[in-house]
C-alpha cells in the first residue's frame, strides 16, 4: 500500500466554479498528483435518465460508459457508502471491467445536503490491494475541499 499526501492536493483545489468545473480540477489535480503512486484511472460518474451511470471528468484512458448500477460504481452510488475493491476479481459478475489490467479500485460517493448521491468519484490502479480506508478518508478531504460533498 502507498501513502499517499492528500492534504497537499487539498490545499490546491477551490470551491468556486461549477460542479463539473470543480469535478474537472479533482480529476485533473488527482491523476497529476498520483499517476505516480500507481493509480491508472481517476474519473466521476454521474446519474441518467435510464437508470445507468455515464462518464464525468476522467483522466488518462477511455473508460467504459454508460455503465449498470450493479458494479462498484453503481452501489456506491445506490449505498451512499464509500467502496474499497482490494482484488477486482472479488466482485465476480458485479465488476465492470473497462481495462482488464485494473486489479483494485475505491469509489466514494458524493453526497448533497440532501443526504443524496448525486455522483461518484472512481479511482483504478493495476495493482492488488493498492487502496485502503487511508485512501477514503483522503479523497473524501479531497472531495470537501472542492465543495463536491455536503458537510454538517
Amino acid at each position: 500500500m502507498v501513502v499517499r499526501d492528500y492534504e497537499s492536493i487539498t490545499k490546491v483545489l477551490s470551491d468556486v466554479g461549477t460542479v463539473e468545473e470543480r469535478m474537472r480540477q479533482v480529476a485533473d489535480v488527482l491523476w497529476d498528483r498520483l499517476a505516480p503512486t500507481g493509480v491508472s484511472w481517476v474519473g466521476f460518474y454521474l446519474p441518467n435518465d435510464s437508470n445507468e451511470l455515464v462518464l464525468g471528468p476522467s483522466r488518462n484512458k477511455p473508460a467504459c460508459s454508460p455503465i449498470g448500477l450493479h458494479g462498484a460504481c453503481g452501489q456506491v452510488f445506490t449505498s451512499g457508502k464509500p467502496l474499497v475493491v482490494r482484488d477486482v476479481r472479488e466482485l465476480g459478475e458485479s465488476y465492470v471491467a473497462c481495462d482488464p489490467r485494473d486489479q483494485s479500485e475505491v469509489v466514494l460517493p458524493l453526497i448533497d445536503a440532501d443526504r443524496r448521491s448525486y455522483a461518484v468519484l472512481d479511482l483504478d490502479s493495476f495493482d492488488i490491494g493498492a487502496f485502503d480506508d487511508r485512501d477514503v478518508n483522503g479523497l473524501t478531504d479531497v472531495l470537501k475541499a472542492a465543495g463536491l460533498i455536503w458537510e454538517q
